[in-house]
């Protein structure tokens, strides 16, 4: 019965040792939202995700306040009045890549996938939805996406002085070039 114990557990790390786990450090991630009067775009270069190649777990997390903006008092709005930055330091997505058995990762080529998961803004959790493509070239793979949230269902306050510069649905693109995690 021992025996049966050892060799379960040492299967379970050797398990554990081999699995394929992807990994950056350099995401981006940029927002891009078309109000009537004015065009708002930030870029973060610093979004942290990870994905198991077998499971097809996937998980990105972004502090807000690595958001570049072209005009730094749009950046200090964004920070202190609407994604409240001090309160709220980052944005998470956990979830998981739906056909990752479809994708072979040995294989050069475009391969197209559904991931969904719990996006939390704001402090607000919702689930989403999204197609996403992995680009395997030479070893190396690149995931893109993107994806439309509305800023009410984050609870993100648009004062009515400025509802008219601040549009309800923000376009969000996604882009990592992963490694493999040693």
């Amino acid at each position: 019965m021992k025996k049966i114990g050892i060799c379960t557990l040492l299967v379970f790390v050797f398990l554990q040792i081999t699995a394929q786990k992807y990994y950056t450090k350099e995401g981006v991630i940029s927002f891009y939202s078309n109000a009537p009067l004015e065009k708002i775009t930030a870029t973060n270069t610093k979004a942290t995700s990870i994905f198991d190649m077998e499971t097809g777990a996937i998980e990105w997390a972004i502090l807000i306040k690595a958001f570049e903006f072209k005009k730094a008092l749009m950046e200090e709005h964004f920070n202190e009045n609407y994604l409240e930055s001090s309160k709220y330091p980052k944005s998470t997505f956990k979830g998981t890549i739906k056909n990752i058995q479809q994708i072979d990762f040995s294989k050069d080529g475009e391969y197209m996938t559904n991931i969904v998961g719990r996006l939390t803004i704001h402090g607000v959790e919702k689930e989403v939805s999204t197609e996403a493509k992995f680009t395997v070239s030479n070893g190396k793979i690149i995931g893109q996406s993107e994806l439309t949230v509305l800023v009410a269902d984050y609870n993100i306050d648009i004062p009515a002085l400025v509802r008219d510069n601040i549009a309800k649905e923000v376009l969000i693109n996604i882009e990592a070039s992963y490694e493999l995690l040693r």
